[in-house]
């Protein structure tokens, strides 16, 4: 009786589909954004028909005749009017196509905001489908919105829950104007499947993304569609990917404090941390399968496996992991050139107890360190027992978006701020002090013990004595170490203490030309001590620097100080 009612079913939803047009509703009679049920307002400021018009054309992207991977969802793939984080939030569907040969498929981004799996179905789906050729793939990652009113004005966009085939609900659609028919969730999704079948394509479902909201034992709430998916799945025959559990189990073994910035705005919307991290679980979860059905799509994959450090490990040896930006690791190869303090590192410690590894790199701040995946690497380096040290602040300070786009917020508190960047795409920009928490989070996480180190001093001598810059960045410093409780080699003012017993002086000639020539006289003679500039260190600068780490970590009676030379 089943087989016989689904088959009626489908040759009334098959006379429906037919009257569609392949193309969208004009959607800018819908009223302003609103507030739904989940108490989210979707954030497209502008026209939702210009959201449509930033999308891709359905096929627009394949190359020749290579397939083309669809991307069906709603805001959470694919957010805001262009899709490109000008609200601060990012859809996964951005990050998707980092896992693909781009040689040998093409990844199109079909998301729009607001849509539920009925009005993706009934408004943008036509014109997917018609560009659907043999051999595509497409995953339908949707549902976040299909709850509320049937019918009502505004949006119209709520489905049945659960996946009775035969459940169906009838009425008059305010929004459309005129007669429409809900089915259940389960039942879109075999309407899916079945016209991706049709079209010789290749259907992936998967559960949703996960929310910024927990149960009573903390842990991540996972969604019933994802039951629903997976029912539908099995029983269709097409691969299932548990989107929702891969990112919720992330979420779960992250901190609390993390666990927020991977959201934007609201519980459901991600930032850019979030929808990577859900564009990372989707690929896993294709790339992991079993399923005989995705071996051509795994063929055609890449770079799925996390990036890592080339680090050689011996056993019972910890690694300390180096990071900041010039003045810890520079050229550190012309005996009369410039050296980073790390590059030295050796003269302090006992090699045959630690390994060294510098991965610090010229000319970065907190926030490019972050951006260009130097951390990330880091990160899925570290091993239980290893140490990190964390110096950066030369470049943090720098406009936030010029060319090199690393300035940051100039304090300790968290905050953050969208900036639009010189090449006209969009960054969330957080605090000096943000990023380092992050470091120091991501750091335990992992097992292994964070060290945030003061920057190294300049060759600057107002007063006639070396400058220190306690009230910014030793300021900020001290306030991450207070929030943190994270171990503080205060290397700035170790080093400044050392060049100020050799050099300064205790007051300056009061005629300003004197003044200025003994100014002039003091970096001159402190200049054996750096190289070229004020900033960058000599060899001899850097070992100098190097000592004043390790008489930090003796000071603080550091974990790290019994690696030490004796």
């Amino acid at each position: 009786m089943l087989q016989k009612n689904m088959k009626r079913l489908l040759t009334t939803i098959c006379a429906m589909a037919s009257l569609l047009t392949a193309t969208a509703q004009n959607f800018d009679n819908l009223p302003d954004p609103i507030e739904d049920v989940n108490k989210v307002v979707d954030n497209t400021p502008d026209s939702i028909a210009k959201a449509l018009m930033s999308r891709p054309a359905p096929g627009s992207t394949r190359r020749g005749n290579n397939p083309v991977l669809f991307l069906i969802g709603n805001s959470t793939m694919r957010n805001g009017t262009r899709g490109n984080g000008s609200n601060g939030q990012w859809g996964w569907g951005y990050y998707e196509n980092k896992y693909f040969d781009e040689n040998r498929i093409s990844v199109e981004n079909q998301a729009l905001g607001g849509m539920s799996t009925r009005t993706f179905y009934t408004d943008l789906w036509p014109a997917v489908r018609q560009a659907l050729k043999k051999g595509d793939w497409v995953i339908v990652s949707i549902g976040h919105n299909d709850n509320g009113e049937f019918f009502d004005q505004k949006r119209a966009r709520a489905v049945i829950p659960g996946v009775d085939p035969d459940t169906c609900y009838v009425g008059f659609n305010q929004r459309t104007q005129r007669q429409d028919t809900v089915y259940s969730y389960g039942q879109y999704l075999r309407m899916y499947i079945q016209e991706i079948r049709a079209a010789g394509a290749n259907a992936i479902l998967m559960s949703l993304t996960p929310r910024d909201a927990y149960d009573e034992q903390g842990l991540t709430i996972r969604k019933p569609q994802t039951q629903w998916a997976a029912y539908v799945a099995a029983t269709e025959g097409v691969p299932f990917i548990d989107l929702n559990e891969r990112s919720g189990q992330k979420l779960d073994s992250y901190s609390p404090w993390k666990k927020k910035y991977h959201f934007h705005g609201d519980k459901i919307h991600t930032s850019k941390f979030g929808a990577e991290m859900n564009a990372r679980s989707a690929a896993e979860g294709i790339w992991e399968s079993r399923n005989p059905q995705l071996r051509p799509l795994q063929q055609m994959m890449k770079d799925v496996e996390p990036s890592t450090l080339s680090v050689q490990r011996s056993a019972g040896k910890p690694v300390v992991f180096f990071t900041g930006d010039s003045t810890v690791k520079n050229a550190d190869d012309e005996e009369d050139g410039m050296w980073g303090w790390a590059s030295q590192a050796g003269t302090v410690f006992d090699e045959s107890k630690i390994t060294l590894f510098n991965a610090a790199k010229a000319g970065r701040s907190t926030r490019t360190f972050l951006r260009e995946g130097l951390w990330d690497r880091v990160y899925n380096s570290l091993q239980p027992g290893d140490f990190v040290t964390i110096e950066f602040g030369h470049n943090d300070i720098c406009p936030m978006a010029d060319k090199k786009a690393r300035g940051v917020i100039a304090t300790a508190k968290d905050s953050c701020q969208v900036v639009h960047l010189e090449n006209d795409t969009y960054e969330l920009v957080y605090s000096f002090g943000w990023y380092l928490k992050k470091m120091i989070d991501d750091v335990r996480e992992k097992g292994a013990t964070p060290i945030l180190v003061s920057l190294t001093p300049r060759n600057e001598w107002p007063g006639g004595k070396i400058e220190r810059r306690d009230d910014s960045y030793g300021k900020w410093y001290r306030e991450v170490v207070a929030e943190t409780g994270v171990e503080f080699i205060d290397l700035h003012n170790l080093s400044a203490d050392f060049l100020d017993k050799k050099f300064a002086v205790k007051q300056l000639p009061q005629d300003k030309e004197q003044a200025r020539a003994k100014v002039a006289e003091l970096k001159e003679k402190a200049g054996a001590y750096f190289k070229k500039d004020h900033t960058h260190a000599s060899k001899l600068g850097a070992q100098m620097n190097a000592k004043s780490f390790a008489k930090g970590l003796k000071q603080a009676k550091s974990p790290l100080a019994k690696y030490l030379k004796k």
